[in-house]
């Protein structure tokens, strides 16, 4: 199980997920953030990105906001 620190830009071009140098990760999300779109869409992209099923990825804390915990379970 891994906890990643998250910063979410909604309303990108694309989705990206990618490492920064310090060690969190920056989300490019295209859906807004609108009725927890941009949410669901960050839950598909990690769980893409590691290969897992979407339901093994949980927002920890952050769901209202930029900074966001994800928890991706093994």
């Amino acid at each position: 199980m891994r906890t990643l620190q998250l910063k979410v830009k909604p309303n990108a071009r694309a989705s990206v997920l990618e490492q920064q140098a310090d060690g969190t990760w920056l989300a490019q999300i295209k859906a807004p953030p609108v009725d927890g779109k941009a949410n669901e869409e960050l839950i598909a992209l990690v769980a893409r990105h590691f290969g897992v099923r979407k339901a093994q990825v949980s927002i920890r804390s952050g769901a209202g906001g930029r900074m966001k915990l994800v928890q991706v379970e093994d």
